[in-house]
C-alpha cells in the first residue's frame, strides 16, 4: 500500500483534572471501500510501537471506528456510537481487557484527505471510570512525485 498522505494524529486524555496531550506525524494510506474509509501507517520507535502496523476504520455514516494494531503488541480499540465494548491490549506486563464507550465520533474524509475526530471513555469494569480520550486525526494528500 502506497502512503501518499501525510496523517497527523493528535492525542489527548483527560484524568482526575489532568491533561495529556501527544501529537505524531507520518506518512500512511487512506483507503475507501465497503462503506468505510481505512487509515493506515506504520508505529514508530516514537510511539513504543516500533514494528507494529495501526490500521483506523471509521464508517461513512460515522457510528463506528476501530483501531487495530499488528505487530509485537497487538491492540483493538472498537469505539461505537450507543455501544459499551470490552477491548483488548496487549501491554509491557500483559494483556488487559478495557470497557470502551464512545461520546462523539465524526469525520470529513474523502479520496483527498481530510479529518476524522472521536472521543470515549475507558473503564475498568464495574464502571471504574479510567479517562476520557480524544483523538484527532487529520489526513492531507502528499503532492504528487514527477515520474523519473
Amino acid at each position: 500500500m502506497e502512503e501518499k498522505y501525510l496523517i497527523t494524529i493528535k492525542g489527548t486524555m483527560e484524568q482526575r483534572g489532568n491533561t495529556d496531550t501527544v501529537e505524531l506525524m507520518t506518512h500512511g494510506s487512506l483507503v475507501h471501500k465497503d462503506r468505510a474509509y481505512y487509515i493506515v501507517y506504520k508505529e514508530t520507535e516514537t510511539t513504543g510501537y516500533e514494528g507494529c502496523t495501526t490500521t483506523v476504520k471509521v464508517a461513512e455514516d460515522a457510528s463506528k471506528v476501530s483501531m487495530l494494531r499488528f505487530g509485537k503488541q497487538t491492540s483493538q480499540l472498537v469505539v461505537e456510537k450507543g455501544t459499551r465494548h470490552l477491548c483488548h491490549y496487549e501491554t509491557d506486563y500483559g494483556a488487559i481487557s478495557l470497557g470502551v464507550s464512545a461520546d462523539e465520533i465524526e469525520h470529513g474524509l474523502d479520496e483527498n484527505g481530510g479529518r476524522l475526530k472521536f472521543s470515549y471513555t475507558l473503564d475498568s469494569g464495574a464502571e471504574s471510570f479510567i479517562s476520557r480520550n480524544l483523538v484527532d486525526i487529520k489526513v492531507d494528500k502528499l503532492p504528487e512525485q514527477p515520474q523519473a
